[in-house]
C-alpha cells in the first residue's frame, strides 16, 4: 500500500519553488521597468478576459458572498490598478534631484511569499502578482485551502500570459499541495525576502517567526461615526452600500454606526427606509449566538451571508429586501459578538451624547481587536474630522465615504489596493494602501558637493584653542550643521 505525506510533499515542492524563483528574480532585476510594463500590461489584459468567470467560481469554490460584487472586485483591479500603475518608477532610477545632486535607486526586495484570503481570492491574487511583478520581485503564492482552485486557475492565466512576453519561469508560481508544513517551508526559507499576508491571521505568527519583513493586511472592525453636521440621507446610503457589498466580506467595511443623539432617530428612520433592519433585542440574541464557535473563534458559516439567510439560521424573519441586519448596542466588550469583526451584513447601533464622547467610542471599537485598520466620519465640521484623523489608532480614516471602496481606493484617491496595511496596531510593516513602493528598498546616491577642508576652516577656534592638536568635537559638529544649513538655504 502506498502512503503519500502530502506534508512532506508540499515542503519539497515549497523548496523548489523558492529556490526557482530566486533564480528567476536574478534574471527579473536586469529587467527596466519598460520591459516589467509590457509584461504587467499583458498580464491584465490576459485575466480581464476571465474575471467574470473567476468571480462565479470563487462564489462557488467559497460559498462567500455575491458573485456580481467579486466581479466588481475582480474588474477594479484590472482597470483602477492598471492606470494607476502605468507611470510609476519602480526599479533603476526613480528620482533625482539635480540642484542637491542626489538619486534614488529602486531595488527590488527578491522573492515574495504571499497568502490570500477566501473572501477576496481572485482580486487579491491579480493585484499582487501585479504589483510584485510591476517592482521586479518573484512571487510565490500559498493558496488559500477554501479557495485553491480559484486561485489556481487565476494563477496559471497569469503565469501563460507572462511568460508568453517573456516573464523568467517561476517568477510567478504556487503550492499545487497545499499544507501549512510547506507553507511554513515557503516562509522559513532563506531565500524568501518578504512575506505579504492579506486576511490569514493563523499564518501570522508563523510569519513574524521567521525573521522575514511582514506586510499584513489584517481584520478590520472599523466604526462609521455620522456627526450632527453630515448629510444623513447620504450617509446612510454610503453605509447601506458598503455594508451590504460581497455581503459584508471586505475587512475594511462599517462594523458598527455611532452616531450623534441629536440625530439619532432621524438616522435610524433612514437607515430603516433604505432596506436596514433594526432587530428586537431577543432577535439580536439569537442571531449573536450563532457567530461563535464554542471554542469563541468566528463561525466561517455565516461569512458571506445573506442577512435572509442569517436571520433564517438564528430562527427569525426578515423582509425579502432587507439589505443589513442592526443592533442597538450601548458598551464594547470582547465577549460581545456585535463589538468585533463580522463578515457579513450585520452593524451595531451606538448613540453618543457629542462627538468627543463618539470620538472615544470609536477608540474602544478600534482597540477592542487591536487591529487599527479603518475608521469613517461622514460630517462637515473639518475641525471634527480633523480631530478624528490626529487621535484615532487607526491605518486610515476616510471622509464622507462608503468604508469598503474609499479604502480600497475606489472612491477616494488612496492606492488601489486589495492589502490595507494595519500597521497602526504593530500588525505588519505597515499601514498603507500597499503598492510596489512597499516591494522595494531606495538605495540613496549622494554626489560630493563640498570638500573637508572647506568644512574644517568654518571651524571658529578660540585663540587659546588654536595650538590644540584636537578641536573639540562639539565646536566641530556646531560648525558642520551650521554649515550645511546655510548651503541648503
Amino acid at each position: 500500500m502506498n502512503i503519500i505525506d502530502n506534508d512532506l510533499l508540499s515542503m519539497q515542492e515549497a523548496r523548489i519553488l523558492v529556490e526557482n524563483a530566486r533564480e528567476a528574480q536574478k534574471k527579473l532585476a536586469t529587467f527596466p521597468q519598460e520591459k516589467l510594463d509590457e509584461i504587467v500590461e499583458r498580464m491584465v489584459e490576459e485575466i480581464e478576459k476571465h474575471s467574470k468567470e473567476l468571480a462565479k467560481m470563487s462564489n462557488e469554490e467559497t460559498e462567500y458572498g455575491k458573485w456580481e460584487d467579486k466581479y466588481i472586485k475582480n474588474s477594479f483591479v484590472c482597470r483602477y490598478l492598471k492606470n494607476r500603475l502605468k507611470d510609476m518608477k519602480c526599479v533603476g532610477v526613480i528620482d533625482e534631484d539635480k540642484s542637491l545632486k542626489t538619486m534614488d535607486v529602486g531595488v527590488p526586495m527578491g522573492v515574495i511569499v504571499a497568502f490570500c484570503p477566501s473572501t477576496s481570492p481572485v482580486s487579491t491574487t491579480i493585484y499582487k502578482a501585479l504589483i510584485a511583478i510591476k517592482s521586479g520581485n518573484a512571487i510565490i503564492f500559498s493558496p488559500h485551502k477554501r479557495a485553491k482552485n480559484t486561485i489556481a486557475k487565476t494563477i496559471d492565466i497569469l503565469i501563460r500570459a507572462a511568460e508568453g512576453v517573456g516573464l523568467p519561469e517561476g517568477a510567478l508560481a504556487y503550492l499545487h499541495t497545499v499544507s501549512k508544513s510547506g507553507s511554513l517551508e515557503l516562509m522559513n526559507h532563506r531565500d524568501a525576502s518578504l512575506i505579504m499576508n492579506t486576511g490569514v491571521p493563523e499564518m501570522l505568527d508563523a510569519a513574524y517567526k521567521s525573521g522575514k519583513p511582514v506586510i499584513y493586511g489584517g481584520n478590520g472592525n472599523g466604526p462609521a461615526f455620522i456627526e450632527r453636521t453630515a448629510d444623513i440621507k447620504q450617509a446612510v446610503k454610503d453605509i447601506i452600500d458598503s455594508k451590504n457589498f460581497d455581503y459584508g466580506v471586505v475587512s475594511s467595511a462599517e462594523q458598527s454606526i455611532v452616531v450623534d443623539s441629536c440625530i439619532a432617530s432621524e438616522v435610524k428612520q433612514e437607515l430603516i427606509k433604505n432596506g436596514a433592519y433594526f432587530m428586537t433585542a431577543e432577535e439580536a440574541e439569537k442571531l449573536a449566538f450563532t457567530f461563535l464557535k464554542k471554542d469563541g473563534g468566528l463561525n466561517v458559516e455565516i461569512i458571506g451571508k445573506s442577512p435572509q439567510f442569517l436571520a433564517k439560521n438564528a430562527g427569525f424573519s426578515v423582509p425579502e429586501d432587507t439589505k443589513l441586519l442592526i443592533s442597538k448596542q450601548k458598551f464594547v466588550s470582547l465577549d460581545n459578538p456585535y463589538s468585533r469583526e463580522k463578515f457579513c451584513p450585520v452593524l451595531a447601533f451606538y448613540i453618543e451624547d457629542d462627538w468627543m464622547h463618539a470620538c472615544e467610542k470609536c477608540i474602544e471599537l478600534l482597540l477592542s481587536e487591536r487591529h487599527g485598520h479603518t475608521l469613517v466620519i461622514h460630517s462637515k465640521d473639518e475641525e471634527v474630522i480633523r480631530q478624528f484623523a490626529l487621535k484615532k489608532p487607526v491605518g486610515r480614516v476616510l471622509v464622507n465615504t462608503p468604508a469598503t471602496f474609499g479604502s480600497m481606493g475606489a472612491t477616494t484617491n488612496l492606492f488601489p489596493s486589495m492589502t490595507l496595511g494595519s500597521g497602526s496596531a504593530g500588525d505588519g510593516m505597515t499601514s498603507d494602501n500597499v503598492s510596489p513602493m512597499n516591494l522595494i528598498y531606495v538605495r540613496k546616491v549622494g554626489y560630493g558637493v563640498r570638500k573637508v577642508d572647506e568644512i574644517i576652516k568654518t571651524v571658529d577656534v578660540e585663540k587659546n584653542e588654536t595650538n590644540s592638536k584636537e578641536i573639540d568635537n562639539v565646536k566641530l559638529l556646531e560648525s558642520i550643521l551650521k554649515k550645511v544649513m546655510n548651503d541648503l538655504k
